[in-house]
C-alpha cells in the first residue's frame, strides 16, 4: 500500500486530529449479519502487510486482526442483523452497523474515512474513498477487523446449522449454498429479502 496515510495526512493538514477508518464486510451474502469496524491508528503507524482484507489470506487476516487491535488507539466492531437487513435493506443496515461501530469507539474521532462512495451519515465530517481499503491504512485496518469478525460469526453459525456449510462459503450465494437451500429451506439467519427471487424461480 503506497502512501498508506495520504488521506489521514490530508485530514490532519485541514485541522483534524483524530481520524478513524471505517469499512464493512458481508453486504453480499444470503445469510448472517453485515459487520462494520471503526479503527483509529496512531499517526504514521506501520503495520507490515496491511491491505484490503479481500487480498489477504485467512491466516494473514487472523494475524493482522491481533496486531491491529494491539496497535490501534481505539477500535470497535458492530453488526446489523439479518432481521434488520430484511427490515431496512442492506444499504441502510450497512450504514447502521457503521454508525454503531463509530459510536462505540472509546476515543471520539473528529473525522472519518469510509470505504466506498456512500456517506453513512456519521456525526463528524466524512470522506468516502472508493477502494479505500486498498488506499488508506485506517480503512484497511477496519476492513480486516470487520472481515475476520464476520467470518468467525459464520463459523459459529456453521456449528449451529451444519447442513448449510457456512464454514465453506460464509453465507455467500455459492452452488453449494443454493443446493442446501433447495434441500432444507432457509434457517433463521438467512436474509429473506435476498432469497425472494430464488424462491420465486424455484416454485
Amino acid at each position: 500500500m503506497t502512501d498508506a496515510y495520504k488521506y489521514e495526512n490530508e485530514a490532519r493538514a485541514n485541522g483534524y486530529s483524530t481520524i478513524c477508518g471505517i469499512d464493512e464486510a458481508g453486504r453480499g451474502p444470503l445469510a448472517g449479519p453485515v459487520c462494520a469496524a471503526a479503527v483509529i491508528l496512531p499517526e504514521g503507524c506501520i503495520i507490515d502487510g496491511l491491505d484490503d482484507s479481500k487480498k489477504l489470506t485467512e491466516k494473514k487476516r487472523d494475524y493482522l486482526f491481533e496486531v491491529i487491535k494491539e496497535k490501534a488507539v481505539a477500535y470497535s466492531i458492530a453488526t446489523a442483523s439479518e432481521k434488520e437487513i430484511d427490515k431496512i435493506n442492506i444499504l441502510q443496515a450497512t450504514f447502521l452497523a457503521m454508525n454503531r461501530a463509530f459510536e462505540a469507539l472509546s476515543v471520539k474521532p473528529d473525522f472519518a474515512l469510509v470505504d466506498g462512495n456512500r456517506d453513512p451519515g456519521l456525526p463528524v465530517p466524512t470522506l468516502t474513498v472508493i477502494k479505500g481499503d486498498s488506499l488508506s491504512a485506517s480503512v484497511a485496518a477496519a476492513s480486516v477487523l470487520a472481515k475476520v469478525t464476520r467470518d468467525r460469526l459464520m463459523l459459529e453459525a456453521d456449528a449451529k446449522y451444519p447442513e448449510y456449510n457456512f464454514a465453506k462459503h460464509k453465507g455467500y450465494g455459492t452452488k453449494l449454498h443454493y443446493e442446501a437451500l433447495t434441500e432444507y429451506g432457509p434457517c433463521e439467519i438467512h436474509r429473506m429479502s435476498f432469497l425472494k427471487k430464488f424462491y420465486e424461480n424455484n416454485k
